[in-house]
C-alpha cells in the first residue's frame, strides 16, 4: 500500500491501464472524466470515488495522471501543478514548445515533479539495451532505427507522428544522448485530408549517428521494433516476441575479400531480461520520484526534448524540407531555454538546466544537475560546481568559484575588484573569490570579492560581506557579523548546538570553529 495517492484524469483507451495499475499498487485516490459513464465503471470496480478535475485540484491527492486527449495536457497540467499536485502527463507533454517549457519552469519553481509518459524508457529490454551500449559491448553506435506499425486505431485529432513516434524518438535520444542536428521526415495521407498515415523520419546527429522511424496505422500486421547497429554488433528490440527473445545480440562481421566486403553471420543471442509490465514500472517509478524528490527519467525537460524533434518533424513533412534544430542538448544532455546563450567553449554537466535571457561565457565550466534561473550571466573561466542554484538576476564574474551545492539567492551581487573605474582597465587585479561547499547566499546580498565563505556558511538576506566567514556561521547586516550558526542541513543552531533536522551534534572547538561530533563524545561531554 502506498503512502502517495494520486487521481487518474481519463478512463478511457489508455488511461484505464493507468487507473489499473495505481489501483493495484495501493496508491488510486480517485478517477475522473467528462464521460461519467466511464468514471462511474472505474470507480465501481476499483472502490475509488469519481470526482470532477475541479474537485481533483481540492482534494488530498498528492499526485494527478492526465490521460486525456493530447491537447488538453498543457491546461491540465498547469492546473494540476498550480494546486500543488506532482503531474504525470502521458504523451505528448504539450502541442507546444513554450507551453511545455512553461510547465517544466513552473514545476521547478514549485518544487513539484513533473513526469512524461515515455513507457519504453521502462521496459526491462529498453534498460538492458542502454546498459549493453553503456558498458561498450556493440561499440560505437552508427545506426539506430525504429518500427512502429500496426492497423488501427485510427485517429482524428492527431497525426500517426504524433500518436506513434513519441516513444521511438524518446528511446533513440535516450541511446544518442543528444538531440539531432537535422531532422527530415516524408509521408501519405490516405483515409483523411492533412492527417498523415504512415511516415518516415530521418534523424542526423553531429557525433555521426544516423537514425530513423518509420511509423504507420496502415500496416497488415503488428511490429514494434528497434535496431541497434554499432562497430562491434548489432541488437533488436522486438516487443512481438516472447520474454526470452525480446532482445538479441548479434556479432555479426565484415570481412573484406580483394577490396570487397562479405559479411560473416552469427546466430543471434537473446539477453536474459527481468520479467516485467514496463507501465507497473513507469507508475511505480511515478511514485518514487514524488518520494525521493530526484528528478524522473522521462522528466519535463525529456518531454521538452521529444517535442522538439515531433515539431521539427512536422514542420518537415509540410513543407518537404530538411529541418535544421538548435541543438543545445550537447553531449552533456543539459537543457538551455531557446532564449539562453551558452558559449561554444563552455562546459555544461548532465541534468542542469539553464533558463531564459542567461547567458554562459567561454571556458566557464557548470556541474551536472545545477539550475541557472532567468537572466544570469556567468562570466568567462568561472567555475560551478555539481548541484548549484543560481537564481534569478545574478551574475558571476571571473574570479568567482562555487563548490557544488551552493545556492545564490536572487539578486546577490559578486565583485571581482575592489576600486573598479570605467575609464580605468584593472583585469590584472581581479581578486578571487572562493564559494565552499553547502554555502546558502540570501536575496540581495553583496560579496565583495578576494573573500572566502567557508563550507556550509549562511549568508543573510542584504548582508554584505567584506572579510572571510567561518565555515557553518551565519552572517547578517552591513557590514555582516557571525550572529549564530547553522547546520549542514541548513537549521539554525540552538544553544545545545543540535540540528533539529539530521539530529547531527556539534561544538565550537579551542580555535572558534563549529566541528561536528559524534553522539558518543555528546554523552560523554553531558
Amino acid at each position: 500500500m502506498s503512502s502517495i495517492k494520486v487521481s487518474v484524469i481519463g478512463c478511457g483507451h489508455w488511461g484505464k491501464n493507468l487507473v489499473r495499475n495505481y489501483a493495484e499498487i495501493g496508491a488510486l485516490f480517485s478517477v475522473s472524466d467528462l464521460d461519467t459513464d466511464l468514471a462511474k465503471k472505474a470507480s465501481d470496480t476499483y472502490g475509488v470515488p469519481h470526482l470532477s478535475f475541479e474537485e481533483v485540484l481540492k482534494s488530498d491527492a498528492t499526485g494527478v495522471v492526465i490521460a486525456a486527449p493530447a491537447a488538453q495536457h498543457y491546461r491540465l497540467a498547469k492546473q494540476a501543478l498550480e494546486a500543488g499536485k506532482h503531474v504525470f502527463v502521458e504523451k505528448p507533454i504539450a502541442l507546444d514548445i513554450g507551453q511545455a517549457e512553461e510547465l517544466c519552469a513552473l514545476a521547478q519553481t514549485l518544487n513539484q515533479t513533473l513526469m512524461v509518459g515515455h513507457i519504453l524508457q521502462y521496459h526491462s529490454a529498453f534498460i538492458t539495451l542502454k546498459k549493453l551500449i553503456k558498458e561498450g559491448a556493440l561499440g560505437k553506435i552508427r545506426y539506430v532505427y525504429s518500427n512502429r506499425l500496426n492497423l488501427g486505431k485510427f485517429r482524428d485529432e492527431e497525426n500517426i507522428l504524433w500518436s506513434f513516434a513519441p516513444h521511438d524518438i524518446s528511446m533513440i535520444l535516450g541511446l544518442a544522448n543528444e538531440l539531432p542536428e537535422s531532422v527530415y521526415a516524408t509521408g501519405l495521407c490516405h483515409l483523411s485530408p492533412n492527417i498523415h498515415d504512415v511516415t518516415t523520419t530521418h534523424l542526423e546527429f553531429k557525433s555521426g549517428l544516423k537514425g530513423h522511424i518509420f511509423v504507420s496505422w496502415l500496416h497488415p500486421f503488428k511490429e514494434q521494433k528497434l535496431i541497434v547497429v554499432g562497430d562491434n554488433g548489432m541488437a533488436v528490440f522486438d516487443d512481438s516476441q516472447d520474454w526470452d527473445k525480446k532482445l538479441c545480440t548479434y556479432s555479426h562481421q565484415i570481412k573484406w575479400l580483394n577490396g570487397l566486403p562479405y559479411p560473416e553471420k552469427a546466430d543471434p543471442k537473446p539477453v536474459p531480461l527481468e520479467v516485467s509490465e514496463p507501465l507497473r514500472n513507469e507508475c511505480e517509478h511515478f511514485l518514487a520520484a514524488i518520494q525521493s524528490k530526484k528528478t524522473p527519467v522521462t522528466d519535463g525537460f525529456e518531454g521538452v526534448r521529444v517535442l522538439k524533434v515531433l515539431q521539427a518533424a512536422q514542420e518537415s513533412l509540410q513543407s518537404g524540407q530538411k529541418k535544421k534544430l538548435k541543438n543545445k542538448l550537447g553531449d552533456g544532455a543539459f537543457f538551455a531555454h531557446d532564449t539562453a546563450i551558452v558559449d561554444d567553449t563552455a562546459s555544461i554537466g548532465k541534468g542542469s538546466k539553464i533558463w531564459q535571457f542567461s547567458h554562459v561565457m567561454g571556458n566557464a565550466r557548470v556541474g551536472e544537475d545545477c539550475i541557472i534561473g532567468q537572466n544570469v550571466m556567468i562570466g568567462p573561466d568561472v567555475q560551478i560546481g555539481r548541484q548549484c542554484k543560481v537564481q534569478n538576476n545574478v551574475s558571476i564574474y571571473k574570479g568567482v568559484t562555487l563548490e557544488e551545492g551552493v545556492f545564490c539567492g536572487p539578486s546577490c551581487v559578486f565583485t571581482n575588484v575592489h576600486n573598479p573605474r570605467a575609464e580605468v582597465e584593472r583585469k590584472d587585479e581581479f581578486r578571487e573569490t572562493r564559494v565552499e561547499r553547502g554555502v546558502t547566499i540570501g536575496a540581495n546580498a553583496t560579496i565583495v570579492c578576494g573573500n572566502t565563505l567557508g563550507a556550509y556558511s549562511l549568508i543573510g538576506a542584504g548582508a554584505v560581506i567584506t572579510k572571510d566567514v567561518k565555515p557553518h556561521a551565519v552572517m547578517a547586516g552591513n557590514p555582516a557579523k557571525q550572529i549564530g550558526w547553522v547546520s549542514h542541513a541548513g537549521e539554525i543552531l540552538k544553544d545545545d548546538l543540535k540540528c533539529p533536522r539530521e539530529h547531527r551534534f556539534y561544538e565550537v572547538d579551542g580555535k572558534g570553529f563549529l566541528v561536528e561530533i559524534s553522539n558518543t563524545q555528546m554523552i560523554k561531554k553531558s
